[in-house]
C-alpha cells in the first residue's frame, strides 16, 4: 500500500526569483511563471500543497505578443451594475495597467480553488525596473 508523500516544513523553503519580462512572449512567460509558482519543477511537488517559490516580474510594460494580438485581443470586465460591461483592447490596457495583462494570464493557469488564490499572492508584478523586495535577496532567472 502506497502512502501519499507530504513534504515537511524543512523541505518547504521558499526561494525568491526575479524575471525580466522585457521582449518575452506573454503566453510562454505565463506558463513558466505558473509552473514556478506551483513548484512543478521540484522533486517534492505535491498537487494539493503549496511547494512553489515567490516570483517578482519586472518590466511588465515591455511584454511582447505575436501577430495582431496587440490590436485584436480584448479584455472584459464587469462592475456588477446594469450596463457595467467594459471592453478594452490589449494596447490600451498595456498603456493604462500593464501589470493586469500578466496577472490575468498567469491567474488563468493556476488552480481555481483556495490553493490557486494562495499561490497568486506569491506573485509580484511591476511595470518598471524598481521593486521593493531587495531584502529577500531574489535570484535572477533567464527564461
Amino acid at each position: 500500500m502506497k502512502e501519499t508523500f507530504i513534504p515537511s516544513k524543512l523541505e518547504l523553503k521558499k526561494q525568491w526569483y526575479i524575471i525580466d519580462a522585457k521582449d518575452k512572449c506573454l503566453g510562454r512567460l505565463a506558463t513558466e511563471v505558473a509552473n514556478l509558482l506551483r513548484g512543478k519543477k521540484k522533486v517534492i511537488f505535491t498537487p494539493a500543497q503549496d511547494v512553489g517559490d515567490c516570483i517578482i516580474i519586472i518590466n511588465a510594460d515591455k511584454i511582447f505578443v505575436s501577430g495582431k494580438k496587440r490590436t485584436q485581443k480584448l479584455y472584459f470586465r464587469h462592475s456588477g451594475r446594469p450596463g457595467g460591461k467594459t471592453i478594452e483592447k490589449f494596447e490600451d490596457l498595456q498603456l493604462r495597467i500593464p501589470e493586469r495583462i500578466l496577472e490575468k494570464a498567469i491567474k488563468g493557469m493556476l488552480p481555481k480553488n483556495r490553493l490557486g488564490r494562495k499561490l497568486f499572492t506569491k506573485l509580484k508584478i511591476y511595470k518598471g525596473q524598481e521593486h521593493p523586495h531587495i531584502s529577500q535577496k531574489p535570484q535572477i532567472i533567464e527564461l
